[in-house]
């Protein structure tokens, strides 16, 4: 009998490794198709005023996008931070899904941004449970935009799920402009991503 569960655990856990394979397989050929169109070196020309970048980043990716259009852009940024630091963990995860469930989002630390001097705001975060993070939910509870243009942005894993959607019903007195997504990829990506920046941002005006 023992030696039936381990046979049984043990396919299961083939069959586990072999859909991980193929999802992943799949992944890799939809960002390298995504991303083929931005092969060419693109230059930037757009002219968006004065810029605010906030961003919200846990592992670095919505990091990295943020100083890249800062750069670009000449542009200020504000990180948005919780007053408790969030540690990896499979309870850490089962606790983001039951917070939006319930829609209690984590407190924040700092001041809110004072965005009176900028023309442009962009807003960035990871998407957690196909959905913006819980410190970004925070951070548009408590944010009026007072009329300005924002755009925002978010990185994944592979699916974008509802950001744009969730985040347009969150966002208070805004314009939101033009959205875009990036999803996590490797270092031989990272000329196309700067290329796919460049292209957004010359198209937002």
């Amino acid at each position: 009998m023992f030696k039936k569960i381990i046979i049984v655990l043990l396919i299961l856990a083939a069959i586990g490794a072999i859909s991980a394979l193929v999802h992943n397989l799949k992944v890799a050929h939809r960002n390298k198709k995504e991303l083929a169109p931005f092969a060419q070196t693109q230059t930037y020309t757009a002219n968006l005023g004065k810029v605010l970048v906030i961003y919200y980043s846990w592992t670095g990716h919505t990091q990295d996008i943020a100083d890249q259009i800062a750069a670009l852009t000449h542009a200020d940024t504000y990180r948005i931070q919780t007053q408790e630091i969030f540690e990896s963990s499979p309870a850490f995860y089962a606790r983001i899904k039951k917070e939006l469930a319930n829609k209690q989002y984590p407190p924040l630390a700092g001041q809110m941004p004072d965005i009176r001097p900028y023309d442009t705001i962009f807003v960035g975060g990871p998407v957690w449970w196909y959905t913006m993070s819980t410190p970004l939910y925070s951070f548009l509870e408590q944010m009026d935009f007072q009329g300005k243009e924002v755009i925002p942005f978010s990185t994944q894993g592979s699916n974008p799920g509802t950001f744009l959607e969730d985040f347009q019903s969150r966002i208070q007195n805004a314009r939101v402009g033009t959205y875009a997504n990036f999803n996590n990829v490797g270092a031989q990506y990272n000329e196309a991503v700067h290329n796919k920046i460049i292209h957004w941002l010359n198209h937002l005006k």
